[in-house]
């Protein structure tokens, strides 16, 4: 929790504000307090961010879905402004540490506790799912509440019969907690909360990221295709989690069968170590602190503070109180409008929806969607390249090339996409667009290539004076291959863990019209870099299969992150 600031306004409709809970990639997280004197939770959308459609549609859908939700084990939806700008909702606040939050001042929790813990939680998705799946589920949105654990951050929830906003490449959740399902084929049910679920206690028993750390890619490779760690997990307890993630959604206890195989035998609240826990929440301020006002040379020079100021621009850092306690929000990656940069460990790689209650910024992206003629990946038609999109003459200072490094994202034909999610969040307006030069006619997503492939990228919502933002596509064959004859390597065909063939740089931004598409051509434009020396790419029959397309921001040959990932297959 934070003193409000400044530029924080004094009240939100009905509401007196008390103090910041946090923020996150879409807006700003109070506490306020009712006439009444009731507590809420308050989340304001950014104003910059109001002129998005598809982001106010979201935002309108999380409403609605909270107003779905109605358990002792959320906070409800109280009250809501959808009509103009600033866009709120107030719900329910809920007093206590987040999981999160008391394991890292606790340390892991005993395994008696653990399983109250688990059965309570499920009870609670049990609750949830008679219309709603959760899909972000982890230790920072469960709040270990006096008279129980609450399910916070219903941001990307998704009710019975709503479609998904999503885009290709990026998939719901954060890494680690997400199921397999979902990280392959966007498969979202009740079965990939139970793998969350048990992800989360994994975390709760052991202290540990069930699937350890890193970069956003390889902690979800992890989940797709290791065992969770539980290394010094009671054996019982290790193999109720064991069962709730495994990789199979159909092999997963029901949650019936997860309550029961807790075996409790008493309330939660009654745990003294919970009791303990649910102690460690910060004291509400029942006044509205002053504000602070930067000190000057004279004491006198001070401009009073407005009793309401208006609401304005909120800065949006990633916030959270000390040690994780009360509100702690998703990270994420979505790049500033002027500067982009490589997600830290444990962002995730997408976009933001807020959160419901006292959660966060969580993992969300939209599907870019078509206007003014505009067609966006491998269904549209694409304009023809003009001299002034092509990727020829990349703008000065752009980086020479990418070097070569593993990875390990693969595009599969049967499901239609690759296998792991990107490693940053690319703007909502990045389009891109693959097709066959030799028969510009032919767009379907289904064509097989059998000699060349256009690819284009442009950002939609593109301005001119923007920073530069470089990116390069790497084109990658299924297999490993022979560099003595261009082919897979006889006799062994292994999966290619190559970056692949890359095309130049090109700032996206670039060109006389930010807004042009900008192309390259396979094999024609496309090297392997190996210590900085280039070598050709080959013909697309060599190696007949499913072939990776994926984009790259780079910022140095050996500073670069995916983006975006596609593919298509050679004949």
């Amino acid at each position: 929790m934070e003193g409000l600031r400044d530029r924080d306004p004094a009240r939100i409709g009905a509401y007196t504000l008390l103090a910041r809970l946090g923020a996150g990639g879409m807006g700003q997280v109070y506490l306020g307090r009712s006439p009444g004197g009731r507590l809420v939770a308050i989340k304001v959308i950014r104003d910059e961010i109001t002129d998005h459609p598809e982001a106010l549609a979201r935002f309108r859908r999380e409403v609605e879905t909270a107003g779905a939700v109605r358990s002792a084990y959320t906070a409800n939806l109280i009250d809501a402004s959808l009509d103009a700008a600033p866009y709120w909702l107030a719900t329910e606040y809920v007093s206590g540490p987040t999981l999160g939050g008391a394991v890292a001042a606790r340390g892991p929790l005993p395994p008696e506790t653990c399983r109250g813990l688990f059965a309570a939680l499920a009870e609670g998705l049990a609750a949830v799912h008679h219309g709603v799946t959760h899909r972000d589920l982890k230790p920072q949105n469960v709040i270990l509440a006096a008279q129980g654990p609450q399910l916070i951050d219903f941001g990307i929830a998704r009710a019975a019969g709503q479609t998904a906003l999503t885009e290709a490449g990026f998939a719901p959740g954060t890494p680690g907690f997400t199921a397999p399902e979902v990280l392959l084929r966007n498969e979202v049910g009740p079965a990939a909360d139970v793998f969350a679920l048990g992800a989360t206690l994994a975390y709760a028993v052991t202290g540990r990221p069930p699937f350890g750390v890193g970069e956003p890619a390889g902690v979800s490779y992890r989940a797709v295709h290791e065992a969770v760690d539980l290394g010094g997990v009671e054996p019982g307890l290790a193999a109720l989690v064991e069962a709730c993630v495994v990789k199979d959604p159909a092999a997963r206890p029901s949650l019936a069968e997860v309550i029961a195989r807790c075996g409790v035998r008493a309330a939660l609240v009654e745990d003294t170590f919970y009791a303990g826990l649910a102690g460690l929440g910060e004291a509400v301020p029942q006044t509205p602190p002053p504000r602070q006002v930067p000190a000057t040379p004279d004491a006198s020079a001070v401009p009073p503070v407005p009793a309401a100021p208006p609401v304005g621009t909120h800065d949006l850092p990633t916030a959270s109180a000390p040690h994780g306690y009360g509100y702690t929000p998703t990270q994420t990656a979505q790049p500033a409008p002027a500067a982009r940069g490589r997600t830290a460990p444990w962002m995730v790689a997408v976009a933001v929806g807020l959160v419901v209650g006292v959660g966060a910024a969580t993992a969300f992206v939209l599907m870019p969607k078509e206007k003014d003629g505009d067609s966006a990946a491998k269904g549209g038609k694409s304009p023809a390249p003009t001299s002034s999109t092509s990727s020829s003459a990349a703008a000065k200072g752009a980086p020479a090339y990418a070097g070569d490094k593993l990875d390990r994202s693969l595009w599969s034909s049967a499901t239609g996409a690759c296998n792991l999610p990107s490693e940053e969040r690319a703007g909502d307006g990045f389009m891109m667009s693959l097709s066959d030069p030799d028969q510009p006619e032919n767009t379907s997503p289904t064509i097989t290539f059998d000699n060349k492939v256009k690819i284009g990228i442009r950002d939609k919502y593109a301005s001119a004076g923007r920073k530069p933002y470089y990116v390069t596509v790497s084109v990658k064959s299924p297999h490993d291959i022979d560099p003595t004859t261009g082919k897979p390597v006889e006799g062994l065909l292994t999966d290619n863990r190559a970056v692949g063939y890359t095309s130049k740089p090109v700032d996206l931004y670039g060109g006389s019209d930010p807004l042009d598409w900008k192309w390259v051509t396979y094999p024609d434009d496309f090297r392997t870099w190996v210590k900085g020396k280039p070598h050709p790419s080959i013909p697309l029959a060599n190696d007949p299969g499913d072939w990776t397309v994926e984009f790259h921001h780079i910022r140095t040959p050996e500073d670069y992150t995916s983006i975006m990932c596609d593919g298509f297959t050679a004949k």
